[in-house]
């Protein structure tokens, strides 16, 4: 693997700093290039090189927070993390999982809809192998994979956006989802 240079890397930290900056005042919609390089002080060709366009620099600011929920659920405490039971482990993750998407709702939205299976790949295909993993210590009678898909469906950005599901109402659809499928 390629190391980042010195200056690349501090590029990378003031566009996406501007970038954020940018999303948290205006939301997504005010997400522009050539201000996110104004506010940067980088030019707009570094910007397109390094992030292609807006959806690219949209995943690379998902990207921070993402690596910090894989670290929760792989190695962090329970009940997120290792050492709780499967079942507890389970809820608590799409728990987080809501929250997560919640926090990054917009940002989400533009990734997840950039092409056909933007969704899938990358954080997902993390989410689902989870998810797979811990249904099939739970309840290994189930088909692991196609539960995790139905499990992760309800939080696809585009859906929330669409319904306009609130924090309360999505955990508890999932809660209620899990209470038929796990023994207490």
């Amino acid at each position: 693997m390629t190391r980042e240079r010195a200056d690349a890397a501090k590029n990378r930290a003031k566009i996406l700093a501007a970038a954020a900056d940018i999303v948290a005042e205006r939301g997504i919609e005010g997400l522009a290039m050539a201000e996110v390089a104004a506010a940067s002080g980088v030019g707009v060709g570094t910007l397109y090189r390094r992030f292609g366009d807006r959806s690219g620099l949209a995943h690379a600011l998902i990207d921070a927070s993402e690596r910090e929920f894989q670290a929760a659920f792989l190695t962090g405490p329970p009940p997120v993390g290792p050492g709780a039971p499967p079942a507890d482990r389970l809820r608590a993750f799409l728990h987080a999982l809501v929250d997560r998407t919640l926090a990054q709702l917009d940002l989400l939205l533009m990734a997840e809809t950039t092409g056909p299976f933007a969704r899938f790949g990358g954080a997902y295909d993390a989410h689902h192998r989870h998810l797979t993993v811990l249904i099939a210590q739970a309840r290994p009678d189930l088909d692991a994979a196609f539960t995790a898909d139905a499990l992760l469906a309800p939080l696809s950005a585009n859906l929330i956006t669409h319904r306009g599901a609130e924090a309360a109402r999505i955990k508890a659809g999932l809660d209620a989802l899990l209470d038929g499928l796990l023994p207490r």
